[in-house]
């Protein structure tokens, strides 16, 4: 087949995703404060660069900054201690990026991370890429040696003599935009880019690299006053009329992606005006509500046969994505996911439609999700009633498992209690691990609102969970959980940080001696003998000895006490349960797409 592929594009502003509400926000951001900068009236007297910056920062709406500190970063890290910025000093520079990532998601402001020269900028890499992935605004600011001492070995040498510059000092695949400021003349032009960047839709990840004796200098040139316009995106009347054509020829079904979290309202109102079925992607759970009759089910890892049925007994005509990638853990590529009549694929990202299925029928929209949703409800009248599909099962069979006095905890168990404790009895925050984690809570928890649920499905680092918590938790002013495995715990969860802070962040550990993904999904696969164990570990002493409190779980009886405690506690707290490694966890489809790829 060939491709067949139209792209009309939307009018729309280079920044106008920066306006969009987050769901993750308990008050609108103000939009100016992601873009105005130091004005020049205020600088008074000489300062030096490290303050004009932190200032610079602090302006653009940056209210956090995560890192861990050396020599080599000192002068910007004491300016920022001393500014309105609030500065956490993490453990790991990775579990700073890792939770700079989630209070973005939070809050809906950027987030800087800071780090020393050499390791301390290696160490960022894993959690800064990750935030770019997940479309996160992040600012690294980092350390390189003064010219006087580059090529003479200095002490974590930070130059083109020791470190490839290519990727981590240039812009590319890394970083939106990277740069090494040389002089205090550049940075008016750095504040530019920064401005420009945090005011444009999607992901922007920046790095911009000091040399020490530079952050001590006076800055010469005043920086300027800048104010970027703020345009609303509309969508083109070409655009609407094709889509309505499109959409009114037969039935549709609506796939809600991640990119959608801020229109929800009128993604809700859409479907019950056409009676639309409605699915989701992993990320993109609870922008529909999962309780709705019209929605049947979550596509991807760990979803739900519903959809496959839907798809192959009452297919539609057309599907109307909206703000998703269709990447492999959200579509598996699964060719029976593609409707006879194409794609009608929204995003503001205009390079992803078409991607994932290059060889389906796709007519692109680049607009916001949110404004293109509202120009098509101009064509479709309100109903009196509830349109409703034909119901379908969108949750495992069998999944209410009454608890036992008896044995190992049943992860099904567990998370039948978090979704009626967590989920459903708090407004918490639920952030799912890589591994099982992710699995059990995309195949078992429900939604019904925006902003509840996090989990990294495409660079999905083991790590980010665990400590993302803690910036999810600090940002959000409130509680959030994490649900992780014993192997992720064990390499990475800033506990002590949040001690430090008292940051009511709870981890909920599924503890069951190996990495479980791994050992069910190569005997899947057909690999034996593989060395998956993990000795068993008691979280609750070392949590302890970091000075945080918890509870350690070993029957199934105990579950909701241990859960109404975490939820209770207004610090750090660690719910260890001992977890059952035998019980298969939801990733058939995940194996299955594995299988494919070798042949």
């Amino acid at each position: 087949m060939g491709f067949k592929y139209k792209t009309v594009s939307a009018l729309v502003s280079p920044s106008e995703s920066s306006l969009a509400p987050s769901p993750f926000v308990n008050v609108q951001p103000n939009p100016q404060l992601d873009i105005v900068s130091l004005k020049t009236s205020q600088q008074v007297a000489p300062v030096s660069v490290a303050e004009a910056i932190a200032k610079m920062l602090s302006d653009m709406g940056v209210q956090y900054a995560f890192g861990v500190s050396g020599g080599a970063i000192a002068p910007v890290w004491h300016t920022l201690e001393n500014s309105s910025i609030e500065v956490l000093h993490f453990r790991h520079e990775a579990g700073a990026a890792f939770a700079a990532c989630e209070a973005y998601f939070a809050s809906g402001r950027p987030v800087v991370v800071f780090a020393t020269a050499g390791p301390g900028i290696t160490n960022a890499l894993t959690g800064l890429f990750a935030a770019r992935w997940e479309g996160a605004k992040v600012i690294f600011l980092s350390p390189s040696t003064s010219t006087a001492q580059r090529g003479r070995w200095a002490f974590q040498e930070t130059s083109a003599y020791t470190m490839p510059s290519g990727g981590i000092f240039t812009s590319g695949s890394m970083f939106d935009y990277a740069t090494t400021l040389e002089s205090s003349d550049e940075l008016p032009e750095v504040q530019r880019r920064l401005a420009l960047g945090l005011a444009r839709p999607g992901s922007f990840i920046a790095h911009v690299s000091i040399p020490t004796a530079i952050q001590t200098s006076l800055l010469k040139t005043s920086l300027p006053q800048t104010t970027l316009s703020h345009s609303v995106a509309t969508v083109s009347e070409e655009t609407v009329s094709e889509c309505l054509r499109l959409l009114s020829s037969g039935p549709f079904a609506i796939w809600v992606g991640f990119g959608a979290r801020s229109a929800a309202f009128e993604i809700r109102e859409f479907a019950e005006r056409t009676g639309a079925a409605v699915m989701c992607s992993p990320r993109g759970k609870g922008i529909f509500p999962e309780d709705h009759p019209q929605f049947i089910g979550v596509t991807g890892f760990a979803g739900h046969s519903s959809v496959l049925t839907y798809m192959q007994e009452q297919r539609p005509l057309h599907t109307l994505v909206l703000g998703t990638r269709l990447s492999e853990f959200t579509s598996f590529w699964n060719p029976a996911m593609i409707p006879p009549g194409g794609f009608v694929h929204v995003d503001i990202d205009p390079e992803v439609p078409g991607t994932a299925y290059p060889s389906a029928k796709t007519f692109a929209v680049q607009s916001d999700v949110g404004m293109f949703v509202k120009a098509l409800l101009k064509y479709f009248p309100k109903r009196t009633g509830r349109s409703r599909v034909p119901s379908l099962r969108t949750r495992p069979e069998g999944n209410v498992i009454n608890p036992s006095a008896n044995g190992l905890v049943r992860p099904e168990v567990l998370m039948n209690a978090i979704q009626r404790i967590i989920v459903e009895g708090s407004d918490a925050l639920v952030i799912t691990e890589a591994g099982n984690s992710f699995a059990w809570g995309n195949h078992m928890l429900q939604f019904n609102k925006p902003g509840r649920y996090r989990v990294s499905t495409g660079f999905g680092a083991m790590g980010h969970a665990v400590t993302g918590v803690v910036g999810a938790a600090l940002a959000r002013n409130g509680k959030a959980v994490a649900i992780v495995g014993d192997g992720a715990m064990l390499m990475n969860s800033e506990i002590s940080t949040a001690v430090q802070h008292q940051i009511p962040a709870v981890w909920i550990v599924l503890n069951d001696g190996c990495y479980n993904m791994c050992k069910q999904g190569s005997m899947m696969q057909g690999f034996q003998g593989m060395d998956t164990d993990i000795p068993q570990v008691d979280f609750l002493k070392i949590a302890q000895a970091m000075g945080a409190d918890g509870i350690r779980v070993a029957t199934e009886t105990d579950i909701q006490q241990a859960l109404e405690q975490a939820l209770a506690s207004t610090g750090p707290f660690i719910v260890d349960v001992v977890i059952d490694p035998t019980r298969p966890a939801p990733i058939r489809s995940r194996i299955n797409n594995l299988n494919l790829q070798q042949q």
